[in-house]
């Protein structure tokens, strides 16, 4: 269903963009798009076809298949240490309304905490669904999917931390949404993330050559997902 927009539990809808999840959410008084996707998709008039409400943008991170969009917002909800890549490599425009971990944003009887996975990028960030007890958006949970960890601005340790600082608020959430593969995944596939990383860190996975945007990288398959990595993985 690539460049539809469908319905995924009430008031929460998703468009597939050749793989990339963007998110519409709506609240009482205003609607929240999650990421833009990877093709430059009219993605505020695949908004209008769910609802009427005012329409704000949060990007869960700046790397180029989540922002392809972007131009049609003035203004969005950004981590600041995405924006060094947003306007340097991606050549982003718009103004970037910081939010940082904790932070909420409210629909109108539906809000939004922002919690700080870094790792995959600095400033990644994924959505809590508070009244749906649900997270939405974001690369660092996936299932059988493949996370892009190859590049100066990714860091498997960090990585690490900051799955391990969300497996601390699991008791808020019940499933999770996440920006690619499969979806919902269950909460428990955090605990196996953070234990498939330590083991690449370790040298207890076997990398698989792989060349992926014309770099060769290794491909760490920990079971739940791939973690695609630089053959000096820290």
């Amino acid at each position: 269903m690539n460049g539809k927009i469908r319905e995924l539990f009430e008031n929460t809808w998703v468009i597939d963009d050749q793989g990339v999840y963007i998110f519409v959410a709506a609240g009482e008084e205003k609607a929240l798009m999650i990421d833009t996707g990877r093709s430059g998709l009219d993605v505020t008039g695949l908004a209008r076809q769910v609802t009427d409400l005012p329409l704000e943008l949060v990007n869960t991170h700046a790397d180029p298949d989540h922002v392809a969009g972007n131009q049609a917002f003035e203004r969005f909800y950004m981590h600041p240490s995405e924006a060094m890549v947003y306007h340097n490599l991606r050549h982003g425009a718009g103004t970037i309304v910081p939010v940082y971990d904790g932070d909420e944003i409210d629909l109108g009887k539906r809000v939004f905490r922002v919690l700080h996975v870094p790792g995959h990028t600095p400033g990644s960030i994924t959505l809590l669904d508070k009244g749906n007890r649900c997270l939405i958006g974001g690369d660092p949970v996936q299932e059988d999917g493949d996370i892009y960890m190859f590049g100066i601005h990714r860091d498997m340790e960090a990585y690490i931390l900051g799955l391990k600082r969300l497996l601390a608020r699991a008791a808020e959430f019940d499933r999770i949404y996440p920006s690619h593969a499969g979806l919902p995944v269950t909460v428990d596939i955090i605990s196996k993330l953070i234990d498939g990383a330590g083991d690449i860190l370790a040298g207890k996975v076997q990398g698989e050559p792989k060349t992926v945007h014309d770099q060769e990288i290794l491909s760490f398959d920990v079971g739940v997902s791939r973690f695609l990595c630089e053959k000096g993985v820290r």
